[in-house]
């Protein structure tokens, strides 16, 4: 099924473009969240009256996502944990416990914005990504201290 883009979806492309997407994700995600409209003469002309509003949508987004990235600059992310003589942990620490981390510090971010290129399972400092916002992406330091 073919659709216009009224926002910009990570991985399926950038506002305004025509793209191929599956009828049921299309019906049961893009259209009720209005990230999209149907490829046909009527909705073309809808969205060139509405594009200036989109547009302003998208910067107000952009710029959350800018200010997300500054407010994770002034933070220091540090867990406590339990591990062996060898500092490995006792389990691992996951999306769902630095993104609750985050929360407890007024900053929300989404499980899919945040990705942990190596698990972390061991005592130290480790690196994830955070994207917010396509092409927007800040490199944040985990701190894990032993018990």
């Amino acid at each position: 099924m073919k659709v216009i883009l009224t926002t910009t979806i990570k991985k399926l492309g950038k506002m305004g473009e025509k793209v191929s997407v599956k009828p049921g994700y299309a019906r049961n995600f893009l259209f009720p969240n209005n990230m999209a409209l149907r490829d046909n003469k009527k909705n073309l002309e809808y969205y060139e009256k509405i594009k200036d509003e989109i547009k302003k949508n998208e910067e107000d987004k952009i710029n959350n996502a800018e200010h997300l990235i500054e407010k994770l600059k002034k933070i220091k992310i540090t867990f406590n944990r339990e591990a062996d003589e060898k500092n490995q942990l006792y389990g691992s620490i996951s999306k769902k416990e630095i993104i609750d981390y985050l929360l407890e510090n007024d900053i929300k971010v989404k499980s899919d914005d945040l990705l942990i290129k190596d698990q972390i399972k061991s005592i130290g400092e480790h690196k994830i990504e955070i994207s917010p916002y396509e092409n927007i992406t800040e490199e944040i330091s985990i701190l894990v201290n032993k018990n």
